[in-house]
Formats: structure tokens, C-alpha cells, sequence
């Protein structure tokens, strides 16, 4: 049913106000970032813009940000991958293997399940765990933490694509001469490469904007950029012009990944709602 000239007015002012929220606190942020720590406590609208910001956060001896976003992009990069390896595995054996209907939805079940406990509760029995086994203040026990927390999306995500391969596409390389492995290579995994991009871009995102995960199982040498964000705020002192400058710098990949692959994530998001 068309708009009509009133509610296409009203449905552009909804729209404008939804942007707004969304776009103006990071405008806010950047705004601030370009300013000197007097212009913010002076809330001055009119200011010379500056970036001597930005060249604090990445330049400064006394900054350690520079390798807080290297290790952010360790832990999201192979934390990434490995949950694109299990999660894309899991996923298509549990949909075309004949396994038994119970382990298979027992083991859905679980991941469901899992994926909505909140993370604050997991947080305690990693870091005992993390002690005992010498894994605490490591990369990589912090990248096997973010793998578990993304593995379960990554294996509904996956499984969504792989149901719309038709299966007869499998048994004709079967028939060939295709060996189960090479089925998977050759024929499904190029199918659903729009959805490994898309898993691969929301795990990354979710990997590398995680905070509470990262604030307890690291110290300063392997924090990573969220937790070095909230370092700014001192104990006497908040560093406002220079927590806006890393925060526009910190949401730099996550724009740069969102514009590239937004249409295979909505397209992995809405798979299987039409038909």
C-alpha cells in the first residue's frame, strides 16, 4: 500500500531521527576528538580543530595504544578464523551427515542456549580456569575465550546457507568421483562463501569491540583496544580529547569490514525469512 504525502513526511522524519541516533553520538566523539581538553571543559562550540589528539594516542611514549590495536587484530584475526574452521565444519556435517536427530538438536540446543547466557557469568570460571592452566594474561587464551563466545552464531549462520545448496548438487559429485572432503571443498564452500564473509565480518566485529572478556583476562601489555579506551579515565583525571580520539580510531575497522560486506551480513540475517 503507498504512502500516502503525509505519511511518506512522517515516515522521512522517522527515518531522520533513527540516523540521528545512530550517526550522532559518533559525530559527537569525533567533534570532541579534533578538540583540546579546554575546549570540552568549556563545552565551546566555536575551536581550532587539531590532531595533535590522534598523534598523543598513536605517537606518544607515554601511550601504549599503538600496540593495544596490534593486539586487538591478533586476537579478532585468528580468533576469526578459527571460528570460520570449526563453525563452517560443524555446520555442514551436522546438515548433510546422517547424524541422529537427538545429537543433532541436543547439540544446537546447546549452542542456542549458550550463545544467550550472558558473558559476565562465563568471565569468573575462565579466569580460575585460565590461572590453573597458565593461559591468564595471553593472547591466546583470550582468543580461545572470543572463539567460544562466537562459535555458536557462526554455526546457525553457516548452517542457514548450506541448507539452501540442494543437496543434489552433492550426490552428482559424489557420483563423480568426489571424495566427501572434496564435496565440501569444491562444490559447498564456494556456495556459501557469502556466508563465511558474513560470519567471518560479525565475528571479527564482535572479537575486537569485546570489552568484558578482555578487562578481566588481560593486564596492560595484552589489553586490547576497548579496555585501553577505558584507561583513559584516570583516576584524578579523564582524558576526554584523547579517549574521542581513540574511540574514532578503535571503530575504524569495523566501518571499513561493515561497508565492505553489508549485504552478505543482511543477507545472511534475513536467509531462509522468504522463500
Amino acid at each position: 500500500m503507498p504512502l500516502t504525502g503525509r505519511g511518506r513526511i512522517v515516515g522521512y522524519i522517522l527515518l531522520g531521527l533513527a540516523v540521528l541516533c545512530v550517526v550522532g553520538p559518533f559525530l559527537w566523539i569525533l567533534v570532541n576528538s579534533l578538540k583540546h581538553q579546554i575546549d570540552i571543559f568549556t563545552g565551546a562550540w566555536r575551536f581550532t580543530p587539531t590532531l595533535a589528539n590522534y598523534s598523543e594516542v598513536l605517537f606518544s611514549r607515554r601511550s601504549d595504544f599503538a600496540g593495544n590495536v596490534l593486539n586487538s587484530a591478533i586476537v579478532a584475526t585468528a580468533s576469526t578464523a578459527l571460528v570460520l574452521v570449526v563453525g563452517t565444519l560443524a555446520a555442514y556435517s551436522l546438515y548433510r551427515f546422517e547424524w541422529a536427530r537427538w545429537i543433532s538438536g541436543a547439540f544446537l540446543g546447546w549452542t542456542l542456549v549458550f550463545h544467550m547466557i550472558p558473558v559476565l557469568t562465563l568471565v569468573g570460571p575462565w579466569y580460575i580456569a585460565f590461572r590453573q592452566l597458565g593461559w591468564y594474561d595471553t593472547l591466546g587464551g583470550l582468543v580461545l575465550a572470543h572463539v567460544t563466545m562466537n562459535l555458536p552464531m557462526t554455526v546457525w549462520l553457516m548452517m542457514a546457507f548450506f541448507r539452501e545448496i540442494p543437496p543434489e548438487l552433492d550426490e552428482a559429485a559424489l557420483i563423480d568421483g568426489c571424495r566427501p572432503l572434496q564435496v565440501f571443498r569444491l562444490i559447498a564452500l564456494p556456495l556459501a562463501a557469502p556466508g563465511l564473509i558474513a560470519a567471518g565480518i560479525l565475528a571479527f566485529i564482535f572479537s575486537w569491540n569485546d570489552f568484558a572478556i578482555a578487562l578481566n583476562l588481560t593486564t596492560r601489555d595484552t589489553a586490547t583496544v576497548p579496555v585501553a579506551i577505558a584507561r583513559f579515565a584516570q583516576q584524578y583525571e579523564v582524558l576526554h580529547s584523547q579517549m574521542a580520539a581513540a574511540a574514532v580510531i578503535s571503530t575504524l575497522p569495523a566501518l571499513l569490514l561493515m561497508a565492505f560486506g553489508q549485504r552478505f551480513i543482511i543477507q545472511g540475517l534475513t536467509l531462509g525469512s522468504v522463500k
